[in-house]
């Protein structure tokens, strides 16, 4: 007997809010019933074109109104918290966009307020799923290469990102929650929990508010050295891979290498092995993005697994991990100080 569709809700008609849309009906047992957004016509336009039934402009309303198994929150970070509370109240279930918060506080209470109310929360941290990533850490759990020992995780790109995205020349904090939250959460997916680390930032582009480059050197509890360099400073260096992230592992036995275009290189005393592992093409993509738009729907179909009873990866709780080093980041540069994370 085919099982029935999990009703969802969405709150937000923003840029991203069709690529998750659009992923969520790639994943088969999801259906969207309502979507609510301050601006109404903005709401109107994006239920129009996914068939979406309902739409409000008060949240409170259609959480009353709709019988759902959970709500997708794609609005800014700055409204996550109340949201994300919202929800728990109504003991509706959460997916909730990335980053969590606006400070590493915010997100533990975010957290909290569900765990108290037996409401499962997930983040809709959808980097990891980039099919590259997925195969270089399923290289080194092979151990093939013996021990990994150093790594480097780079992001830098010249893409015009303030194009279409202009509210992001508006944020105190940029690259590091915007980005960083993304390339943290990997180099944790890849190598573990980070014991410390120590955080460089700089302002390249005139008329921004907040940081748009900046490296990051991470000591893991593994015992690898992991350092994470990223920069929208609109040099046009490497735009023509954005937004891939490039990544280069030494082990005691070899290495891996994520180049442009999604080959992976690993080396051992036996030579290099290349291999190319394209992201899925999907009609709604952007090409501008396509490798990150076509890790949204791995993503959505784990969470999908998570919302159904299973275990899923991007758990509120295990995001706050990679919160605590967005932060920590900050409080690095700030003091420029080496920042230890253990407790």
């Amino acid at each position: 007997m085919e099982m029935r569709k999990l009703r969802f809700a969405t709150i937000g008609a923003g840029f991203w809010a069709q690529y998750q849309l659009a992923g969520w009906y790639e994943v088969s047992g999801v259906e969207c019933v309502a979507i609510c957004n301050r601006t109404a016509a903005k709401a109107e336009s994006l239920a129009q074109k996914f068939t979406i039934n309902r739409v409000y402009t008060d949240p409170l309303q259609m959480l009353a109104n709709e019988k759902i198994d959970f709500v997708d929150i794609i609005t800014g970070v700055e409204s996550h918290c109340a949201f994300v509370k919202m929800a728990a109240e109504h003991k509706i279930p959460v997916v909730c966009q990335k980053p969590m918060a606006i400070n590493y506080t915010t997100a533990m209470e975010m957290v909290e307020t569900c765990n108290r109310a037996s409401v499962p929360f997930f983040v809709n941290e959808n980097w990891r799923w980039q099919s590259p990533l997925r195969e270089l850490k399923r290289v080194l759990e092979s151990r093939e290469l013996g021990n990994p020992f150093r790594a480097r995780l780079d992001m830098i790109s010249g893409f015009p990102v303030f194009h279409n995205q202009p509210f992001l020349r508006s944020l105190d904090q940029f690259i590091l929650t915007d980005l960083g939250s993304h390339i943290l959460d990997v180099a944790r997916f890849l190598f573990g929990e980070a014991a410390s680390l120590y955080c460089q930032t700089h302002q390249i582009h005139s008329g921004i508010c907040g940081e748009d480059a900046a490296t990051i050197v991470l000591k893991m509890k593994s015992d690898v050295t992991v350092v994470v360099n990223m920069a929208y400073a609109g040099n046009h260096v490497e735009r023509e891979c954005f937004p891939q992230t490039l990544v280069f592992v030494e082990a005691s036995g070899g290495s891996v290498e994520v180049f442009p275009d999604y080959e992976l290189h690993v080396t051992t005393s036996t030579g290099t092995r290349v291999s190319r592992h394209a992201p899925t093409r999907y009609s709604w993509a952007d090409p501008g993005y396509e490798i990150v738009h076509s890790s949204i729907v791995p993503c959505q179909r784990d969470i999908l697994h998570g919302l159904l009873g299973g275990i899923a990866e991007t758990t509120g709780e295990d995001n706050l991990k990679t919160s605590r080093l967005v932060f920590a980041s900050y409080e690095s540069a700030a003091k420029n100080q080496v920042v230890p994370l253990e407790s």
